[in-house]
């Protein structure tokens, strides 16, 4: 299906497909004797993520949008500048998650326009979760693990908005709830605990690793998620339009403004997602 005109639609279903089966093949992986490596920058790898970016890139390139993938290599920033649309994504978000095998690991893939993320899509195979949202037709979360395999036998794609809920699926917590990262609690996440100790009094902190901690903020099981470690472009592109579709945000604590994406340097800044009303 090589076609140049694909309407939000079309590529949100095509983002979901490879988020499913790039999901399919991490499992597969999940179960055995899988080796790891260390990247140059000290961070884990494991054949699972290399298998899921290449499983998610022969799909998505159909599409003929470029793609920049944590696992492969990166164009320089001299031809990146001239892509108005590229598919920014994360094959195994949460590999210390996969290692400690807890669970608590996903699949990231986003398409961004003009530096600003359009469709979003976020798979917790273990779990069975998925998030996905677009700018044109809102945010959504289809859980529970017979439901996820039923959908996979019907074609998930074609039934996303059957079963689909719309984002946020609950009210905030009474009690200020922040989520935290299970690898990256740091000095930084204690001090603003603290500083929100005094606003509010009391918090509730639940802890998660990867891309999960901004879906939960997004469908309202927590007011915020901060984030003051170091991060890349494709751990934060497909949580951002899942939060902004459920009336949430992803803010750059430099800028003050929604994260921007394929930036000369694909590092982000520190940043907060959270509930629009939370206090800053």
């Amino acid at each position: 299906m090589k076609k140049n005109n694909w309407s939000h639609h079309e590529l949100l279903k095509l983002a979901v497909k490879a988020a499913l089966h790039a999901g399919e093949q991490i499992l597969e992986i999940y179960n055995t004797d899988f080796a790891v490596e260390t990247k140059s920058d000290d961070t884990p790898v494991t054949i699972a993520d290399k298998t899921s970016g290449q499983c998610i890139s022969k799909i998505l390139e159909e599409t003929q949008i470029p793609i920049i993938s944590e696992e492969e290599d990166i164009c320089e920033y001299s031809v990146r500048q001239h892509w108005s649309k590229v598919w920014i994504v994360d094959p195994l978000d949460g590999t210390k998650e996969y290692i400690k095998r807890n669970g608590e690991f996903a699949v990231n893939i986003a398409l961004v326009e003009n530096g600003k993320p359009v469709i979003g899509v976020i798979y917790a195979p273990v779990i069975h979760d998925i998030y996905f949202a677009s700018t044109e037709l809102g945010s959504f979360k289809i859980t529970q693990h017979d439901l996820i395999y039923e959908l996979t036998k019907k074609n998930i794609s074609d039934n996303l908005f059957e079963f689909g809920k719309r984002l946020p699926l609950q009210k905030t917590p009474k009690t200020y709830t922040l989520v935290a990262s299970r690898s990256h609690l740091s000095q930084d996440v204690n001090a603003r605990i603290a500083q929100l100790k005094k606003i509010y009094g009391e918090v509730d902190i639940i802890s998660v690793g990867s891309s999960i901690k901004q879906c939960w903020v997004a469908e309202g099981k927590a007011h915020e998620y901060p984030r003051y470690g170091l991060t890349m472009e494709w751990d934060t592109a497909a949580g951002q339009c899942i939060l902004e579709m459920a009336g949430s945000e992803l803010i750059d604590l430099s800028s003050n403004l929604p994260m921007q994406y394929n930036k000369a340097n694909m590092r982000n800044n520190f940043f907060v997602a959270r509930q629009i009303t939370s206090l800053l």
